[in-house]
């Protein structure tokens, strides 16, 4: 199994929810809806599910097993990051591209000074 193409569709920074992603797997099979979320001590990914008739939260679809599940949350999470990373350094850029007030030169003739 691979993850041949992976959406980043939505950022948040608000709550829990950090991050709504889609994967292609083996270029076969879309997963949508699978949700980056900040836990008590780290990041982890949920895979999308419902809620049954009893309120109960189950997977629609989830890794079988623990290597799988694994592979998928790092290739997630480091997508995550990497996404996360471009955002910040995109903001910090546009930060530092606000122009900055010039000083006024005050007097109609003012001219720069020459040094000789």
């Amino acid at each position: 199994m691979e993850i041949t193409d992976l959406k980043i569709r939505k950022m948040m920074t608000e709550g829990r929810l950090r991050a709504i992603v889609s994967i292609t797997l083996d270029q076969m099979l879309a997963v949508h809806d699978i949700k980056v979320v900040q836990g008590e001590s780290r990041l982890f990914v949920a895979m999308p599910s419902r809620k049954d008739e009893g309120g109960i939260f189950r997977d629609i679809v989830h890794p079988i097993s623990a290597q799988a599940r694994e592979y998928l949350e790092n290739q997630i999470l480091n997508a995550y990051q990497e996404q996360l990373a471009l955002m910040q350094a995109e903001a910090e850029m546009a930060e530092a591209e606000e122009p900055v007030a010039d000083n006024p030169v005050t007097g109609s003739d003012a001219s720069p000074a020459i040094e000789f």
